[in-house]
């Protein structure tokens, strides 16, 4: 097939763009190369897509710019469309708001116009765990409410579910939503936690540990990942006949719309964690113990029977498999 793959020199979209590669499909990376994050590690994955020899062409570009986007649809015809482009992290959103009003919400308008326009057979995007927000019964299911976001960054991709839920319900466009559940690995961002916790404990600096440790993650190998994504886009997403709007589903719909947990449906506690890092760096971490910080949840957890039942597939890599094989890219790639 031919497939967009925005936020392509992203860390899930490299890893997407990587796999889809290598299963023959031809793919358009589309991405900004923001400074976020060390800009030479967007290029060293691009380097590395182009490398593989399969039929890759990057385009660089941003979702807010609409013309930009719009000469890449005109110029290809693309069987499936993954958005994996958007400003991330929780806490950068308590600092710049606007930057993921741009991205989030006016780059995601663009891109559900532009796949609306071409027709798109199935456009799936990243939504995130961070939607359930207050919510505390879980695991958490995609059938439950979450209309109580505690940070910006969530709340856009709430709003994300519901404009691709109006673009299917308006003009039939087939749209599939993914909660990743604190995705790690290879190649991952450098501001996140396992990702800052092996640089400082490395460099014998302290590490910040919120909530004194005592938080849950539903921690999510990229690889799994991968997998859900791919397997969802390549199921278009049918409507609901049963949905019943006197008792709404959230996960479903009348047209062909569906949300799904992406997550290995087993929280771990932030110290052992932090005690897997220990133990493949061999080094003990120097801990700064902090409060709970905002927009942060005190635990996640992934409820994934609809996955499993719709597309065959549910994340099984273990933790400390992941953490070592991150590990090992980290020595390599740094040359530590």
């Amino acid at each position: 097939m031919n497939v967009l793959v925005t936020g392509a020199a992203g860390f899930i979209g490299y890893h997407l763009a990587d796999a889809l590669l290598r299963r023959g499909d031809t793919v358009v990376g589309y991405d900004n190369l923001n400074g976020y994050y060390d800009v030479s590690l967007k290029e060293a994955r691009l380097a590395r897509l182009r490398a593989l020899g399969g039929d890759f062409r990057f385009v660089r570009g941003a979702l807010e710019d609409a013309a930009a986007l719009k000469a890449v649809f005109d110029a290809h015809s693309f069987d499936r469309v993954v958005n994996l482009a958007a400003q991330a992290g929780v806490r950068h959103s308590l600092a710049h708001p606007e930057v993921y009003v741009q991205s989030n919400l006016v780059g995601f308008a663009n891109l559900l116009e532009c796949c609306r326009h071409a027709r798109t057979p199935h456009l799936t995007y990243a939504s995130s765990s961070s939607v359930y927000g207050l919510n505390t019964r879980q695991p958490f299911s995609v059938h439950d409410n979450v209309d109580h976001p505690i940070s910006l960054y969530a709340a856009t991709k709430k709003a994300n579910e519901l404009m691709a839920h109006t673009y299917s319900h308006l003009y039939g466009l087939p749209t599939t939503g993914l909660r990743f559940f604190t995705v790690y690995g290879p190649w991952g961002r450098p501001d996140m936690s396992y990702f800052l916790f092996t640089r400082a404990i490395l460099a014998d600096k302290p590490i910040d540990v919120f909530n004194n440790g005592h938080m849950q993650r539903d921690f999510t190998y990229v690889d799994d990942i991968v997998q859900g994504v791919i397997r969802t886009s390549d199921r278009i997403a049918p409507p609901n006949p049963a949905w019943d709007p006197a008792h709404p589903d959230p996960g479903t719909a009348r047209a062909p719309y569906r949300v799904y947990n992406i997550g290995n449906h087993s929280p771990v506690e932030l110290d052992t964690f932090i005690g897997l890092i220990e133990k493949h760096l061999g080094k003990k971490a120097i801990r700064n113990n902090l409060p709970m910080q905002p927009g942060d949840v005190p635990s996640t957890c992934a409820d994934v029977q609809d996955l499993q039942r719709d597309v065959g597939f549910a994340p099984s890599t273990p933790l400390d498999t992941g953490i070592a094989r991150f590990i090992a890219w980290y020595r390599d790639y740094y040359d530590v």
